[in-house]
């Protein structure tokens, strides 16, 4: 197979659930990187949200960061493509949803932003080490959000629910698309959900970039495990769906592979690309 573009999410993926890196995996995009194939991390985080020992590596240049909403080319510094979600939406969501049992935040210029009391909670309340270790790195509290948004007067990247309530959130997974059709609902970890605009998708994303490197969606391989990972998986020459993954994305993939702690995604990598 011609695969000259590897395009795989983190969290789920990437990523063991400790929030490691699997050694098999990092020598597999080192091999891949040596036959000229482009790595591309596509993730809900930002690209200070990276693990230092992948954003490090030489090779690396373009990322598809807030779900798909920010495309971004680190060599030249600029953005590749990008959908954001506009301001007067984003603050009417959030009107919406202070009626509910959620603590949110939102990706806004390459960075969070919390209201402070929220973020204090969220790290009390979040079960995953790795996450509330994100919000503490990425995060940046202010005294009230809705307000210092509206003062910057920006559109948002990306907008995300926490929940400690599985039934809310199941239930919102529902009704917040039929109350925000113009908006996009996807979920990476059991407890939260992500907005994006309708546009910002990780497919989109990747049929951007490869418009920009002049390659056809044929030729580049996408790996995920999480719902905002199925549209890529449907979008890329080959999709491969963890065995962690939801059986939704399982269904979206051509091939699933083993699971993210035992480097599934090597597996995938050495049979698509290296073999």
């Amino acid at each position: 197979m011609d695969i000259r573009l590897i395009s795989f999410d983190l969290d789920g993926t990437f990523l063991d659930d400790g929030k490691g890196i699997p050694p098999a995996n990092l020598r597999a995009l080192e091999r891949a990187a040596e036959k000229g194939v482009w790595i591309v991390p596509a993730t809900g985080r930002i690209v200070a949200g990276l693990p230092d020992p992948l954003r490090t590596l030489p090779f690396m240049r373009y990322y598809i960061t807030a779900n798909g909403s920010y495309v971004y080319d680190a060599v030249e510094d600029r953005a590749v493509a990008r959908a954001e979600i506009p301001l007067a939406r984003a603050l009417e969501f959030y009107r919406h949803v202070d009626g509910l049992d959620v603590l949110y935040d939102c990706y806004q210029d390459n960075w969070g932003f919390m209201t402070d009391w929220m973020y204090h909670e969220a790290l009390r309340v979040i079960p995953n080490a790795g996450v509330r270790e994100l919000i503490v790195r990425l995060r940046t509290p202010v005294p009230e959000l809705k307000a210092y948004l509206a003062d910057k007067g920006e559109d948002l990247q990306k907008l995300q629910l926490f929940f400690t309530d599985m039934e809310l959130r199941a239930r919102q997974l529902k009704e917040l698309p039929e109350r925000f059709p113009d908006l996009a609902f996807s979920t990476s970890m059991p407890f939260n959900i992500e907005i994006n605009a309708r546009t910002a998708t990780k497919g989109n994303a990747l049929t951007a970039l490869c418009r920009h490197l002049g390659l056809d969606p044929a030729q580049t391989l996408a790996l995920g495990d999480g719902t905002n990972d199925s549209d890529m998986l449907r979008a890329a020459g080959v999709g491969v769906a963890m065995a962690n993954a939801d059986e939704a994305v399982k269904a979206a993939a051509d091939h699933v592979t083993g699971n993210n702690n035992d480097a599934g995604f090597a597996e995938a990598v050495e049979k698509f690309v290296l073999s």
